[in-house]
């Protein structure tokens, strides 16, 4: 078994599945600049901004199993790395990624199938899907905490987690949500940025 990070010690992994996190590095230095999935700016650290940022967020669930829905996947970060971390570490788990943009999902769908990972995409807006009940919820960099509960609230199973991916800002965002939204929430310092945090969000009710 290798590490992925040595800051992920849970997350020991085979060679085969960072061949696959590795093709993914590649796919998006070679998409991003057409497409612009993800900033300029951090293509060249891509392993440690986007796919190491990205795979922490799986250890943090209570249980990896039945559905996970990752939130506008863009450029596949987290849903795309849990994905492909999912079929070593918790082949029973379900992964879908919700991306509106055509392009995107062209790209989503073009990375499952060259890293041959199971996984589906969905291309609808997030707030017209029907709900799907996910037991874990995930996004990263898609919108503020408020807006997120709200599709949390539509998408989430009841007993389910949420888990946010939050920049420096995430106390005021946190103080803002709780404005409108009663839930638990648990934090974890982020292991790529010292003033990020994971969020994971529990018993969500509207006030």
């Amino acid at each position: 078994m290798t590490l992925l990070d040595p800051r992920l010690p849970d997350l020991d992994v085979s060679r085969e599945t960072l061949d696959r996190l590795s093709h993914l590095a590649t796919l998006l230095e070679k998409w991003s600049p057409k497409i612009n999935l993800v900033s300029r700016a951090t293509l060249e650290d891509r392993w440690t901004r986007h796919i190491v940022d990205s795979a922490q967020i799986f250890q943090c669930p209570r249980h990896r199993r039945g559905l996970w829905v990752d939130l506008g996947s863009g450029g596949g970060f987290p849903g795309l790395v849990v994905a492909i971390l999912a079929s070593e570490l918790a082949p029973d788990l379900e992964v879908k990624l919700v991306e509106s943009d055509q392009r995107k999902a062209v790209f989503l769908r073009t990375a499952l199938r060259e890293t041959e990972t199971a996984g589906q995409v969905i291309v609808e807006r997030i707030e017209e899907i029907p709900p799907l009940r996910a037991d874990i919820l995930s996004a990263r960099a898609l919108a503020d905490l408020s807006t997120l509960l709200s599709f949390a609230d539509r998408h989430l199973n009841p007993i389910g987690q949420a888990l946010f991916l939050k920049g420096a800002n995430w106390k005021k965002e946190i103080a803002a949500a709780e404005e409108s939204w009663k839930f638990s929430c648990e934090r974890r310092t982020s292991i790529t940025d010292p003033n990020a945090v994971v969020l994971t969000i529990g018993a969500l009710t509207h006030v």
